[in-house]
């Protein structure tokens, strides 16, 4: 009779860990599905960079800080960066664009411009789409992350070796309100 306890229990044992070991596979999975969606966009946004930079450096001679640094993101091989390199490239890079568009401002013909004008509407785009796809990659690394945190499914997670997945986050100067000056 107690052998049969024993081995019952062994076997609820088991199926739990059975069941929330594919709990992490599965999460797991969608959390890479959902950095590659979002890496499609962060690739188009990284191949349009040299087209903006250059658009504004013919107009924009003094600001060349601000180039500099958008460049100095930008030649880093973008193939070979690890999926947490490519959130953190990334989140820097935001800040510097938002720098570039914002010195533009300064550049009457710069903003004139047909060619400065496409590359800014499909970058609005394509910011449009990182967010979006941000969103859902933040959702479902929240999900693996209280998985990974939450008893019991932390024991599984450290007795296979799941670890946190890092959320793509704003940087602290994004969070700040923007000055607006009308003259």
């Amino acid at each position: 009779m107690i052998l049969y306890i024993v081995l019952g229990m062994l076997s609820l044992i088991a199926i739990y860990l059975i069941v929330v070991y594919n709990s992490f596979i599965k999460l797991n999975n969608s959390v890479k599905e959902a950095f590659a969606t979002m890496d499609v966009y962060l690739k188009k946004r990284w191949d349009l960079i040299p087209n903006l930079v250059e658009a504004v450096k013919s107009y924009a001679k003094y600001e060349s800080g601000v180039l500099e640094h958008v460049v100095a993101l930008r030649n880093a091989s973008y193939g070979e960066m690890s999926s947490r390199d490519k959130i953190d490239v990334n989140e820097k890079l935001a800040t510097g664009l938002a720098r570039l568009l914002a010195v533009s401002e300064n550049y009457p013909d710069l903003k004139a411009s047909q060619n400065f004008s496409d590359l800014s509407a499909r970058l609005s785009r394509i910011e449009d789409e990182i967010a979006n796809a941000r969103k859902y990659y933040n959702a479902v690394v929240k999900r693996l992350n209280i998985a990974v945190e939450m008893f019991p499914s932390n024991m599984v997670a450290m007795l296979f070796g799941f670890k946190q997945a890092k959320m793509f986050e704003a940087q602290t100067n994004e969070k700040e309100s923007v000055e607006v000056k009308l003259s």
